[in-house]
C-alpha cells in the first residue's frame, strides 16, 4: 500500500473511533491534537501529532508546544516526548496515531508524576520533535480609565439608584424635529 492509502485508512479510522470525543480535535487532515487529561485537572496536557508525506513508514512529527501546555516544564515535556518517541520507534510502519494518544492517557500519572501543580503560566517553553517555533512575545496592559470626582458625581446625577439611565433618555422629540424640517416643507 502507499503512504497516502495507509493516511487515508488511518484517517478514516481516527474520526470513527473519536466521533464525539471533546478531547480529539482534527487539526487537518494530516494534523491531530489529543488532550490527556481533564479541562480543570492541573496535570493535563496536549499532544499534537503531525503526519509527514511518507507516514507511516518514517516518524510522525510530535509536539507540545501548544498554549494549554505552558505550566508544563521544559524537563517534564522533553520526558513525555522522549517515550512517546520510544512507542513510535517500535511501532514504525504501521499506523500509530491511535497507538500514540492511548499510550499517553495510559502513563499520564507517571509522565506527570514530578511536574508541580501550580497555577501560574511560564511563557515560552516550547519543545517538539519537529521544528523550533518563537516564544511569543509579551503585552502590554491596558489601564483602567480614571474619572474624577466631578465627572462621577455627572455620572450619577444622570443615573437612578441601580446605575441605570431613566427611560426615554435617548429620545427625540418628535414636535422638535418637525419644528426643525427643511424649508422645502413650507
Amino acid at each position: 500500500m502507499a503512504a497516502n492509502e495507509d493516511q487515508e485508512m488511518e484517517l478514516e479510522a481516527l474520526r470513527s473511533i473519536y466521533e464525539g470525543d471533546e478531547c480529539f480535535k482534527e487539526l487537518s487532515p494530516v494534523s491531530f491534537q489529543y488532550r490527556i487529561g481533564e479541562n480543570g485537572d492541573p496535570k493535563a496536557f496536549l499532544i499534537e501529532i503531525s503526519w509527514p508525506e511518507t507516514y507511516p513508514q518514517t516518524a510522525p512529527i510530535i509536539s507540545m508546544n501548544a498554549f494549554f501546555n505552558n505550566t508544563i516544564s521544559v524537563a517534564i515535556k522533553q520526558s513525555i516526548l522522549d517515550k512517546l518517541m520510544e512507542e513510535v520507534e517500535v511501532n514504525l510502519g504501521t499506523a500509530m496515531t491511535y497507538t500514540l494518544f492511548e499510550y499517553a492517557k495510559d502513563n499520564k500519572e507517571s509522565f506527570m508524576e514530578n511536574q508541580p501543580v501550580h497555577t501560574g503560566t511560564s511563557v515560552g517553553n516550547n519543545i517538539s520533535t519537529g521544528t523550533p517555533e518563537i516564544a511569543p512575545s509579551s503585552k502590554k496592559r491596558d489601564k483602567k480609565e480614571q474619572l474624577s470626582k466631578t465627572q462621577k458625581r455627572k455620572l450619577a446625577d444622570k443615573t437612578d439608584h441601580k446605575g441605570e439611565l431613566p427611560r426615554g433618555w435617548n429620545w427625540v422629540d418628535v414636535i422638535k424635529l418637525s419644528k426643525t424640517g427643511s424649508k422645502d416643507d413650507e
